[in-house]
């Protein structure tokens, strides 16, 4: 099998290339990413020389350079996302619209004209299209979807294009839609690594709004299971609901809390922050029976993930201390120390 993924370059996709290319060694892989200020070459270093895998830096929104690409391959599978909600809303919101909505009709355009019918094409959503969900619910696939950022309504447009191809062109399409992610070579805006790595430069933590949100945190290999086996297993123009199911459910104090205590320091570290994110959603929890019928269901327990990830970021300074030095430093500081 040939695989066109696109975003590989990021925290999910060069964790679900590794992951595809230790398990199907057989199976060739092109990386197709535009190498934006989170895409980073340096995720996939152990892997570059691997025959089997090529990459090419490439906008999803270039419809020839997509189609040209796409000639030999059976199945696209698209990471590529502006994915930060904080810079959807305050900082460059269009952009989530171009890559997101419009990438992804790109995308399905030129899978749409090529000349090789291709096998596949899976859509990497999110929880947060559903939008905020009361507990005890949980959302499922059939769900109407109420985004409440831009960036989940990004990931909206993105996920009715697919659909619409679907029906409208009988394209083999499917969705993922995923909760919150954590793991290695996650870049260090979001939640996780942006904690360990400022506790472990010695700095405090910016926690929004009393850190009551509650996410269903799952690890990154978890993850691209799923997606495998959507892959090999999953019914064309059906949508997949992905997430750990957090047994008690966590608040994102809770992390802070416990990242603070395996960093070894103590909670004078966490800096409350107030109004960054307006339209702040308080839980995301998914249904995730549809893809347990499947035969997947998590293995990776919270308190295990982690302390791997944790143990990743201290042993992997290298990668972090540098991409914190230069165009995230500006975002944080215009972010954080106004």
């Amino acid at each position: 099998m040939k695989i066109f993924v696109t975003g590989g370059a990021g925290f999910i996709g060069s964790n679900f290339i590794r992951y595809m290319m230790k398990k199907y060694p057989d199976y060739k892989i092109v990386n197709y990413d535009k190498l934006t200020y989170a895409g980073n070459l340096d995720n996939l270093k152990d892997i570059a020389d691997n025959p089997n895998y090529k990459f090419v830096q490439g906008d999803i929104c270039d419809y020839d350079k997509v189609a040209e690409n796409i000639k030999d391959v059976d199945t696209i599978i698209n990471f590529a996302a502006d994915s930060h909600v904080d810079r959807s809303i305050g900082h460059n919101p269009g952009d989530f619209i171009q890559t997101d909505v419009y990438g992804t009709f790109t995308l399905l355009e030129a899978m749409k004209n090529s000349k090789k019918p291709l096998e596949r094409f899976i859509q990497i959503s999110t929880d947060e299209v559903y939008g905020d969900i009361e507990a005890p619910n949980f959302s499922k696939e059939i769900d109407p979807l109420k985004p409440s950022s831009p960036y989940s309504a990004s990931k909206a447009g993105g996920d009715l294009q697919v659909m619409a191809a679907y029906r409208t062109f009988d394209l083999p399409v499917l969705i993922t839609r995923c909760t919150n992610n954590y793991g290695p070579y996650q870049y260090p805006e979001k939640l996780i690594p942006l904690f360990v790595t400022n506790l472990l430069e010695d700095e405090k933590v910016p926690l929004y709004d009393g850190g009551t949100q509650i996410r269903d945190w799952l690890y990154v290999d978890d993850h691209c299971s799923a997606i495998d086996l959507v892959l090999h297993k999953g019914a064309l123009g059906e949508i997949y609901n992905v997430g750990a199911n957090n047994d008690p459910e966590i608040t994102n104090l809770e992390i802070t809390k416990k990242a603070i205590e395996m960093c070894g320091k103590d909670e004078s570290y966490i800096e409350p922050v107030e109004g960054i994110r307006p339209g702040h959603d308080q839980r995301y929890a998914v249904d995730v029976a549809k893809i347990k019928k499947l035969g997947w269901q998590a293995e990776v327990e919270f308190d295990e993930g982690i302390e791997r990830t944790i143990k990743w970021y201290q042993d992997n300074k290298w990668w972090w201390e540098k991409i914190k030095s230069g165009e995230f430093k500006k975002y944080y500081d215009k972010q954080y120390k106004k």
